[in-house]
């Protein structure tokens, strides 16, 4: 139709004299005559005149509601993605001082645009649609799967324009009401979310334990839980070196499916407590996100922090005691910044040592970090260490003799006079 037929046929319907019961059929003619157009923009011109005449005054919200539902649902016919933006934002503008009225439609109109916004990978603007729907209502009932589906549509668009934050918010409202839902899917979309949240927060040892249990969800093809524990390998890498890496380490290296996967090497390694060399990191930055590369406030990127580390336990494996300078070339850093490293690691509790600044030695014990924070960094007393050190040795050489003393008697006994 012509836009001077759109407008004279809107005008009138609009006209007071006729009835409702005759305006409403003659309203959903017109609908019928305006949809049977292919032309996007047409469409869009028409649709818009429409919902602003169905929306005045001479026509009831009871006779309105059954419309506008159905002009909702020519609004999601419209191919062009343009044009259903622009018929729904002027849509929500008119709905906008009589939404109590018509949330239901309201509700309908937001999610059609947040898939045409999400469309256009504008996640922002698709997240903010979403949430100007109203949950908590008193004018229709709303199930609380229909609430976490929502709240966790938000949580991932946000997750997608690394806005962790907002994510994080959403979640939390999810997870209130999680116990509630029975739906495999949704609950491992909940599951997936936090893990990338913990992700993107480089709460790297949390991250990979998500992963991980996402990994076993039967719920997901072969090829996607492989990609989970890829994730869960690359996040506890990417940890911190102590107690706590090392168990998740582990419980990864045990995974039967581990060596299918291109990270088992790297994985390997640190769980053997071997050193990384410099290809072997190079290789393994390759796969990992932009996120994951970023630099620490001290200059250096997660992956070469962690690896630092690492190579600082691993020292404390092989060796008893180390120059602070050869530690240094080891790790391929400057004689202060590897006394640095092994002093902060101590002092939390991840690596148990001493540190001699006159002699410029490091001294390891070759245990394991307790993973609580030291006084000074001294893992203990360590006058009282080395005396039990020396305690279990002197009781270890008697119970040899002792046992040399048996053998001997046994094998020649003394006969009394």
């Amino acid at each position: 139709m012509e836009s001077l037929d759109v407008s004279e046929a809107l005008a009138k319907l609009e006209n007071p004299s006729i009835s409702q019961s005759d305006k409403t059929s003659g309203y959903k003619d017109f609908l019928n005559q305006i949809t049977s157009c292919s032309n996007s923009s047409q469409l869009a011109l028409n649709l818009t005149a429409f919902i602003d005449s169905i929306l005045k005054d001479s026509l009831g919200v009871v006779a309105a509601r059954p419309l506008l539902s159905s002009a909702v649902e020519a609004i999601n016919s419209i191919k062009s993605t343009e044009s259903k933006i622009e018929v729904g934002t002027h849509a929500l503008q008119t709905l906008e001082s009589r939404v109590v009225s018509f949330e239901e439609q309201d509700a309908m109109i937001r999610e059609i645009m947040a898939d045409a916004y999400q469309e256009q990978e504008d996640f922002i603007d698709a997240a903010k649609m979403l949430q100007g729907i109203q949950l908590e209502s008193s004018q229709r009932k709303i199930s609380d799967e229909a609430k976490v589906k929502t709240w966790m549509r938000i949580c991932r668009l946000y997750i997608e324009e690394d806005d962790t934050t907002s994510a994080e918010s959403y979640l939390n409202r999810a997870k209130n009401l999680l116990y509630k839902v029975e739906d495999p899917e949704l609950n491992l979309m909940f599951h997936l979310s936090q893990a990338r949240i913990l992700d993107a927060r480089r709460r790297f040892l949390d991250a990979s334990s998500a992963y991980h249990s996402v990994s076993f969800n039967v719920t997901l093809a072969e090829d996607e839980r492989m990609h989970a524990l890829s994730a869960a390998i690359k996040c506890a890498v990417l940890a911190p070196a102590g107690p706590q890496r090392s168990r998740t380490l582990a419980k990864l290296y045990k995974d039967e499916r581990a060596p299918q996967v291109a990270e088992f090497g790297i994985l390997e390694k640190m769980f053997l407590d071997r050193l990384l060399s410099v290809e072997e990191v190079d290789k393994f930055a390759d796969s990992l996100a932009p996120h994951q590369l970023a630099r620490t406030s001290d200059g250096s990127t997660v992956l070469r922090k962690a690896v630092i580390e690492h190579n600082l336990l691993s020292a404390s494996r092989l060796y008893n005691n180390i120059g602070i300078r050869e530690l240094g070339l080891l790790l391929d850093l400057d004689a202060e910044r590897s006394e640095e490293y092994a002093a902060g690691m101590m002092e939390q509790g991840r690596l148990t040592g001493r540190i001699d600044q006159i002699d410029g030695t490091i001294f390891f014990d070759g245990r394991e970090g307790s993973g609580e924070k030291t006084n000074g960094g001294l893992a203990g007393n360590v006058v009282g260490r080395d005396l039990r050190k020396w305690d279990s040795k002197v009781q270890g050489v008697a119970e040899e003799v002792e046992r040399v003393a048996s053998t001997l008697q046994a094998l020649y006994p003394v006969c009394s006079p």
